[in-house]
C-alpha cells in the first residue's frame, strides 16, 4: 500500500494550522516518492500553506485554488523532482472526513493537468477534519495510509482493517488491545546483525506475533558465537546466520515471512533494501554500519532503534559493564548529534581490504570484544519493550536508556539535537529519500 509519511510532529502541525479557522483552507506538500514494493511511500519535505490571494474560491464548504498558484506549485516541483500532495480540511466535520463530490471533480482536473506537467510520478490528495484525515492518490479512489513518524509510529489513517486476534496472544491483548496486536501483526520489520543481541530481539519479535521481517548480515555461524546465538545450534556451524535464525523464528508461527539477506549494510544496494520495512533494528557491532543505518533512519522516515553492550577487562578483571538502547526517529536526536560515532572507525569500515591493506594508518585486525548472553539479553528485551512503546502506545516513554551492569542501574537519557545537523535536521538527510546517497560503499 501507498503510504504518505510525515516527519516528528508534521501532521499535528499542519492539522492545527487548518483547522484553525471556520472556512476550508489548504495547503500544498512536497514529497519525495520511494518506491516500495509495487507501491510507494510519499515522504513530507516541505509543507506549503496557501496563501490569501492564492484562492479562487473559499467558503465553510469549499475551497477552489488559483490557477496561477496550482501553476507556480507544480513548477516547483517538477524543478526538485517531487510529487505534490494538496490538502484542504473540513472543519465542521467532526467525525472521520471523506472526500465530496466537489472534491472528486476538482482533483479529476488536478489529475490531469499533472499528468500532462509531470508525466509517470504520483500525486496525492489529504482531507483533515477534527476526526481524523483520509488521504488517497489523486483523481483516484486509491487510498494512501498517512503516517506519522517520531517517538511514536501513528498510523493516522489505515484502510486495512485490523483482523482478530489469535488466541495465543490473549495475555497482550490485554495489554495492547486488539487494534495493537494487529499493528505488531502487519509490520515489516527488518533486523541488520544477528549475532549476540539480533537473535533475541528476533526471538522476542516473533513471539509478540511480528509476522514479516528483513534480515541482513554477512556472517557464518562459528563455534564461538554458540554461546549468544539464540536459535543457532553446533550443527548449524558454516551455515549463514540469516539462515539459521529465519528458520528458527518461523518456527513460532506458520504465518511468519522471512526475507534472509546475506550481505552488509556497508554496501548502498543492500542498506536500501531496508526502505521496505516500516521498523528496524541495529544489532552491528560496527561504527560504519552504525553510519548508514543511522541516516537511513532519518532520510527515510523509517524508525530504528540501535543499541550497543560493552564489558571492559583490564588485568583479567571486569571493570566496566555498560549498554545503549536508542530510538532514532525524526524529533529525537540522531548517532552523530550524540558524538557516539569514531570518524576514523567509520572511514576504516568503509574501506575495502586491498584500501586498508594500503592505509599507513590502519592499525590491523579487529579485535573480538567479550560477550555475554544475560548482558545481551538485558539491552535486547530493553531494545524490545521501547518498540512496543513506540508502535502499540504503551506508556513506555524512554527513547534513549543507559545502563550500568555494575551499579545495577537503568537511566533515561536526553540530549539536544543540532539544528543544522547532516544527518537529522531538515537541512540534512532528513525526509530527503533517494535524493541524497546514503554514506555508504557505491558499488
Amino acid at each position: 500500500m501507498r503510504e504518505l509519511v510525515f516527519a516528528d510532529t508534521g501532521f499535528s502541525d499542519l492539522a492545527a494550522h487548518l483547522l484553525n479557522s471556520d472556512l476550508e483552507t489548504a495547503a500544498v506538500l512536497f514529497a519525495n516518492v520511494v518506491p516500495r514494493g509495487i507501491g510507494a511511500r510519499f515522504l513530507v519535505r516541505e509543507v506549503c500553506h496557501v496563501p490569501a490571494d492564492a484562492y479562487r474560491h473559499r467558503t465553510t464548504l469549499v475551497v477552489e485554488l488559483s490557477p496561477a498558484f496550482v501553476a507556480f506549485v507544480t513548477k516547483q516541483a517538477a524543478t526538485r523532482g517531487q510529487a505534490l500532495v494538496f490538502v484542504h480540511s473540513h472543519p465542521a466535520l467532526p467525525d472521520l472526513p471523506d472526500f465530496s463530490l466537489k472534491d472528486d471533480q476538482g482533483e479529476k482536473v488536478l489529475a490531469d493537468f499533472l499528468n500532462r506537467r509531470i508525466p509517470n510520478r504520483p500525486h496525492a490528495a489529504l482531507v483533515v477534519a477534527s476526526g481524523g484525515c483520509r488521504a488517497r492518490i489523486l483523481g483516484t479512489n486509491e487510498p494512501v495510509r498517512v503516517v506519522q513518524t517520531g517517538k511514536l509510529l501513528q498510523y493516522l489513517f489505515d484502510p486495512t482493517i485490523p483482523g482478530s486476534a489469535h488466541a495465543a496472544f490473549d495475555r497482550q491483548v490485554r495489554a495492547f488491545g486488539v487494534e495493537g496486536q494487529a499493528k505488531l501483526q502487519g509490520l515489516r520489520v527488518g533486523i541488520v546483525g544477528l549475532g549476540g543481541t539480533g537473535t533475541i530481539v528476533a526471538q522476542q519479535l516473533a513471539h509478540l506475533g511480528v509476522r514479516s521481517f528483513l534480515l541482513i548480515d554477512p556472517d557464518k555461524v562459528e563455534e564461538s558465537n554458540l554461546n549468544r546465538l539464540v536459535g543457532a545450534r553446533r550443527e548449524d556451524i558454516g551455515l549463514f546466520k540469516v539462515q539459521v535464525i529465519a528458520t528458527h523464528i518461523a518456527s513460532s508461527h506458520p504465518e511468519v515471512v522471512t526475507d534472509a539477506v546475506t550481505g552488509s549494510v556497508l554496501r548502498a544496494s543492500t542498506a536500501k533494501l531496508m526502505r521496505e520495512v516500516d521498523f528496524f533494528f541495529c544489532c552491528t557491532d560496527s561504527h560504519g554500519s552504525r553510519a548508514v543505518l543511522s541516516q537511513l533512519a532519518y532520510q527515510y522516515l523509517i524508525p530504528c532503534i540501535d543499541m550497543g553492550v560493552s564489558i571492559t577487562v583490564r588485568d583479567g578483571h571486569v571493570t566496566h559493564i555498560t549498554g545503549r538502547v536508542q530510538m532514532l526517529a525524526p524529533g529525537l536526536s540522531c548517532l552523530t548529534c550524540c558524538n557516539l560515532l569514531d570518524p576514523d572507525a567509520i572511514r576504516h569500515d568503509l574501506m575495502t581490504d586491498f584500501e586498508r591493506q594500503a592505509d599507513p594508518y590502519f592499525l590491523g585486525a579487529h579485535e573480538p570484544q567479550p560477550a555475554v548472553i544475560s548482558l545481551n539479553g538485558t539491552l535486547s528485551s530493553l531494545a524490545v519493550t521501547m518498540f512496543l512503546g513506540a508502535v502499540t502506545g504503551i506508556p513506555a516513554h524512554a527513547r534513549y536508556q543507559i545502563y550500568n551492569g555494575i551499579a545495577g542501574t537503568l537511566r533515561a537519557a536526553t540530549h539536544t539535537s543540532d539544528p543544522n545537523c547532516i544527518v537529522c535536521s531538515s537541512s540534512g538527510a532528513l525526509a530527503r529519500g533517494d535524493e541524497w546517497p546514503l554514506p555508504a560503499r557505491q558499488t
